[in-house]
């Protein structure tokens, strides 16, 4: 038993280090010879120390496991900026960690826009070789490329040249990257598709369901513009798998079932919870969207609705509704739950979730407290002008701000202004805030909380006065324009 552990974890190590090896280290020395000999290379420009670079390693080597098979092969390369690879980091411009760049026969030929996933790498590199739409010249060609990916196929069936071929061709160079692309003009393979000049989307084996047809014809006009909206809209069909890497495709209003979607270890076991989601997205398929996304992927989503860990095999369902509302199913799942949640949130007949911390008790200081449940009184209808800061307890530059902040406070206490801060980790932000780093500062008119500014300025005290002055308003009582102090008056 001893030995028989021994050989499990050898396996292991062994696959670990594969994967490893299969990405190409590359310095200085060597750099500009050995990416000549491949065709296309996705160069990494990394620091060992980076935190992003160390996120991205793991993905970078899967992805690199895929890619070396593909045909043709496409070659993963990293270079340490720190220490051999400096030079050639300096060449290529590199200022920041992880920066990730498309090499082809050795001549630098674009900056990588892609996800940062294994998955999404593997996908957007594919596109990147070859034809951005495959030739067909068989009906074993047809059924070998519909079966090649477990991912949706947009093929193109052309007796002759047309317009339609045209803006289908055209359509492919714009969408390589995300959309697979084939088409044939071969007459066997028009007659076995029963289409001479048309346009099919396939959707792939393992979504295949009762509910909705397994590929779809398109029946607009010659229009490339035409062609992508009908891709949009059946890419993902009534219920997409909602993954890491398309994630922004999917819009509000949406309701996602959250479980153990798996379709490489339990596909059986993934779509028996997604076939009854799909029963009841077929009945509100024109007003909402439905999607089903991996629970351990998207646990900082669940997080987000104050759920820190799914025990049951059955799935949570969470939703947003246009107006970025955040809703729970508090009943169990079934077909009748799933069914009767989306109606009454259709009705807007539930509550939403806010993720809030409690009201402060006392919040004389002199910087406001907001949180979720507070955040209208204390900044929106407080009928002042308002500087918010929103950080996190954890963040260093926000615990250099603190002291300022509050000194400024103190010093606003007279003014029609307020200071205030929120925990942007603890409390929902709404919109249009946006906060996506710590801390961020927005000054907010009191006519126009509507538009809030993104404040830039510096973070000294006489900073923020020199500006709360200019921006106020109506003039501060203490402050001239300029955010000089006001001489005081005195009785004569």
């Amino acid at each position: 038993m001893f030995l028989q552990k021994i050989f499990v974890l050898c396996l292991f190590y062994c696959a670990c280090f594969a994967k490893e090896e299969d990405v190409l280290e590359f310095s200085d020395s060597d750099f500009e010879s050995r990416v000549a000999e491949h065709e296309t290379a996705l160069v990494m420009f990394y620091a060992p120390w980076c935190g992003h670079c160390k996120k991205l390693k793991p993905e970078y080597a899967k992805a690199a496991e895929d890619l070396i098979r593909n045909d043709p092969p496409i070659a993963l390369v990293k270079v340490d900026c720190t220490e051999a690879g400096k030079e050639t980091c300096n060449k290529h411009g590199v200022s920041g960690y992880p920066t990730l760049k498309i090499f082809r026969n050795g001549e630098f030929s674009q900056e990588y826009g892609g996800p940062r996933e294994a998955g999404g790498i593997v996908k957007y590199m594919k596109a990147q070789v070859g034809p951005s739409s495959k030739e067909l010249t068989s009906v074993q060609d047809l059924e070998k490329f519909l079966k090649a990916e477990n991912d949706v196929s947009v093929v193109g069936f052309f007796e002759k040249e047309s317009d339609l071929k045209t803006a289908f061709l055209k359509l492919a160079d714009k969408l390589r990257e995300k959309v697979r692309f084939a088409h044939s003009t071969y007459k066997p393979v028009l007659e076995k598709q029963g289409v001479s000049d048309g346009i099919v989307l396939f959707r792939p084996q393992h979504l295949h369901n009762k509910f909705e047809d397994d590929s779809v014809v398109y029946s607009g006009g010659a229009v490339t513009g035409e062609i992508q909206d009908f891709i949009n809209k059946n890419y993902h069909g009534l219920v997409g798998h909602r993954k890491s890497d398309n994630r922004n495709d999917f819009q509000n209003p949406l309701v996602v079932s959250y479980y153990g979607v798996d379709y490489v270890k339990n596909p059986k076991g993934t779509n028996y919870w997604r076939n009854r989601v799909l029963k009841v997205a077929k009945q509100h398929k024109d007003k909402i969207n439905f999607a089903v996304s991996a629970k351990d992927d998207f646990q900082y989503e669940l997080n987000e609705y104050g759920i820190d860990y799914v025990k049951e095999d059955k799935p949570v369902v969470l939703a947003r509704d246009a107006k970025n509302q955040k809703f729970i199913m508090k009943d169990p799942f079934s077909i009748e739950a799933l069914d009767s949640f989306v109606q009454d949130l259709l009705a807007g007949k539930l509550e939403p979730y806010l993720k809030s911390e409690p009201i402060p008790e006392n919040n004389d200081g002199p910087v406001t407290v907001a949180v979720a449940k507070n955040f209208d009184e204390v900044v929106l209808n407080n009928g002042k002008d308002t500087l918010i800061e929103f950080y996190a307890p954890w963040c260093t530059h926000c615990k250099k701000l603190a002291p300022v902040f509050d000194e400024l406070g103190e010093k606003m206490k007279n003014e029609d202004v307020a200071i205030v801060k929120m925990d942007a980790t603890a409390n929902d932000v709404p919109q249009p805030f946006d906060v996506r780093g710590f801390p961020t500062l927005y000054w907010a008119a009191k006519d126009s909380k509507d538009s809030p500014v993104r404040y830039e300025g510096g973070r000294e005290v006489d900073d923020f006065v020199k500006y709360i002055a200019k921006h106020a308003t109506s003039e501060l009582k203490g402050y001239d324009r300029k955010g000089n102090p006001k001489a005081e008056k005195t009785e004569l």
